[in-house]
């Protein structure tokens, strides 16, 4: 702003001196709002970048704390396996079970189990005292006053029989020379018999052996040059024999009221494929596939034509089928556990309603129940409703995305659990309504335990033929050992041709 005196000086320089000076006026005010709008767009790119920098560190911030959480799973809170725990040192554990108040070990009354003499020993061996200890005299001729016996268990010494087949040829009157058939075992000039091949398919398929510790062991033990070949055509034998067998357990299994089910990855081939298991306290059944979905279910031939109770873990696939479906709580328990183990004090009042709606029913089924009380029923459903509703205050759903951004908004762990506990109550807690449902799938899982160690052991198989032939006989053998048969005789049986049956329930 010009002052008055200013404007004086101006006017009597003339107008030309006026109309300049507001020129360069109206000149300085466009730069200076150009400067303006130039700081403007500035402010407006700065803030940008810190809108961008806030998302970026906001997704930081979620990947470390994802991380963070990844970090601390272990077996114990977690469906990992504890061999994926490694060697550094484990958190202490929170025990589940419920205090007894009693010490640790074998109670009071426990029976023990020890050595027994048999009452009828293949050996008797008699050891006479040669002479008198206090005066030197013979014995020979004494008087036999008392005796004492100690036995020995101990293993035959070890070695291959050789048993000669002679077939004799014989003419009738007719003329006509009839020769007798050899038995199954003795198709060939020269083979091993059934016994050493039932020991080598039980340590390779059984006790999961590789092929060279397998031969090597027959060797030294027996002096029994198995080559690999051999193995593999007694396994490919023994499963050929077994089809029927395992169509068998297949059918028992769809009749099954209650059935364990559960799947985990093979590789076969160099590919990712599945094994699929389903499993009662009496029988088991393995198949292979490279679906671990509902193709590989239906493969496997026993869920498509099922009617009675599924237990199973949350995989989808299961879902889809329209029988009845109970949920594996162990592993509600691992993710409770680990959202406790996080500051969640809901989890902690959830683990201790299952465990004592399983205690209850253990009770109940001790007196000889088939069901709980409809009261007791009502009042575990409403603590279980009432722990849901602090679970959804303590971890709301996600806001919905902008119209811009596709996708579902990401759920946290804790509502995704709640989410399954909600919707599936019915399937959680059908170990509750069925007394037949058990409270988890560990069955199945125990069952694929042995799968997963052949894994470690050997890192998969070179064919699919190996793969099914491997399955085959762990259905046999897994199920006969549920039943309490002793496996070497009934893999005996199968190179007999006669394979041990088994029960169907």
């Amino acid at each position: 702003m010009l002052t008055r005196d200013q404007f004086l000086q101006l006017y009597e320089q003339g107008a030309d001196a006026v109309f300049t000076h507001f020129q360069q006026q109206a000149q300085q005010l466009q730069e200076a709002k150009a400067e303006l709008a130039a700081a403007q767009e500035m402010l407006l790119l700065l803030y940008e970048q810190a809108q961008e920098v806030k998302q970026q560190i906001t997704t930081l911030q979620e990947q470390v704390r994802d991380l963070q959480a990844r970090l601390s799973k272990d077996s114990h809170n977690s469906p990992k396996p504890p061999s994926s725990d490694g060697l550094a040192k484990k958190p202490t554990p929170h025990s589940l079970r419920p205090k007894t108040g009693r010490k640790q070990g074998g109670q009071k009354g426990h029976p023990g189990k020890t050595l027994s003499f048999s009452d009828t020993p293949d050996h008797r061996v008699c050891h006479l005292p040669s002479c008198c200890q206090g005066c030197g005299a013979s014995l020979e001729r004494a008087e036999v006053v008392a005796y004492q016996k100690r036995q020995v268990m101990d293993l035959p010494p070890l070695r291959l029989e050789v048993t000669e087949h002679v077939a004799e040829s014989r003419r009738c009157l007719c003329g006509v020379t009839t020769t007798a058939p050899f038995p199954i075992e003795a198709r060939e000039p020269l083979q091993y018999g059934p016994r050493l091949k039932a020991l080598a398919v039980y340590l390779r398929d059984y006790q999961l052996l590789p092929f060279a510790r397998c031969a090597q062991m027959l060797t030294d033990v027996f002096s029994a040059t198995l080559c690999k070949a051999t193995l593999e055509n007694a396994l490919r034998e023994c499963s050929t024999r077994l089809e029927p067998v395992t169509d068998t357990i297949k059918k028992a299994l769809v009749g099954a009221q209650v059935v364990n089910y559960d799947e985990t990855g093979m590789q076969v081939m160099g590919k990712l494929h599945w094994v699929h298991s389903a499993s009662t306290s009496t029988l088991t059944y393995y198949t292979c596939h490279p679906s671990r979905g509902k193709k590989g279910s239906d493969a496997a031939g026993v869920l498509s034509s099922f009617t009675g109770t599924a237990v199973h873990d949350a995989w989808c696939s299961y879902g889809q089928y329209a029988c009845a479906h109970a949920l594996c709580n162990a592993h509600h328990l691992r993710e409770l556990i680990a959202l406790f183990e996080a500051g969640a004090t809901w989890a902690k009042d959830m683990i201790a309603l299952l465990l004592e709606i399983k205690t209850s029913v253990e009770r109940a089924r001790e007196q000889g129940r088939s069901r709980l009380s409809v009261l007791q029923e009502a009042r575990f459903e409403g603590r279980y409703q009432r722990l849901l509703k602090q679970g959804y205050t303590r971890n709301p759903p996600p806001k919905k995305p902008p119209r811009d951004k596709r996708g579902r908004p990401k759920h946290t762990p804790a509502f995704n659990l709640l989410l399954r506990l909600d919707t599936h109550r019915k399937q959680v807690l059908a170990f509750m309504y069925d007394f037949a449902v058990p409270f988890d799938n560990n069955l199945a899982e125990r069952d694929l335990r042995m799968i997963k160690l052949r894994q470690k052991i050997s890192g998969g198989f070179r064919t699919l033929l190996g793969v099914q032939a491997f399955c085959r006989l762990r259905s046999y053998l897994s199920t006969l050992r549920k039943q309490g048969k002793n496996l070497l005789t009934a893999l005996e049986s199968v190179f007999r041709g006669a394979p041990e049956p088994v029960a169907a329930g």
